[in-house]
């Protein structure tokens, strides 16, 4: 592990700010967003260290990759919930390395349609092989019974999420 991402790993982080009398949905919700937030750091590292790129860019060619007839920048930056100039941005470092194509759309002189180009298919590939197994690992350590558990968990509480807030109040718990 490099010094950063050991110094991020020995960081306070959200949950250390808890108090006793924190309810326990706050206590959930902070024990998620620092899970995300340290699977999300390095993943990050190993990008940069593995491959030299970023998160941003790796979901961009991810939403490329899942769409090979391309998509239109607006519907990149919906998808990867940025603003249009985030996606305006990768796109143009994508494109200059060869790993992306944007091309006019007929009859929009406004619109481009990006793809992957054979490189980026190959590059993205490459990395989204390693990726994979970086989540493996980083997920490893939980016994396949317990990930079996907490995917079934998580997918009550994305259900729960969904549902509209009236529904959620019924059905909502004591703190």
């Amino acid at each position: 592990m490099n010094n950063l991402a050991e110094s991020a790993a020995l960081a306070p982080d959200r949950e250390t700010h808890l108090h006793d009398d924190h309810h326990d949905a706050l206590r959930l919700w902070l024990r998620l967003l620092t899970c995300t937030i340290l699977i999300e750091g390095r993943i990050r590292a190993r990008l940069r260290e593995r491959f030299d790129t970023t998160l941003p860019r790796f979901d961009l060619m991810a939403q490329l990759e899942r769409n090979p007839e391309g998509l239109r920048m607006g519907e990149l930056s919906r998808r990867l919930m940025v603003t249009g100039g985030n996606v305006t941005g990768i796109t143009a470092a994508l494109v200059a390395e060869g790993l992306v194509e944007r091309r006019a759309i007929a009859g929009d002189r406004r619109a481009h349609l990006i793809r992957l180009t054979p490189a980026g298919k190959r590059a993205f590939d490459a990395m989204a092989t390693e990726h994979e197994a970086w989540v493996d690992e980083i997920i490893g350590g939980l016994a396949a019974a317990d990930r079996e558990r907490l995917q079934a968990l998580l997918g009550k509480l994305k259900t729960t999420i969904s549902a509209p807030a009236g529904q959620r109040a019924a059905k909502g718990g004591q703190r």
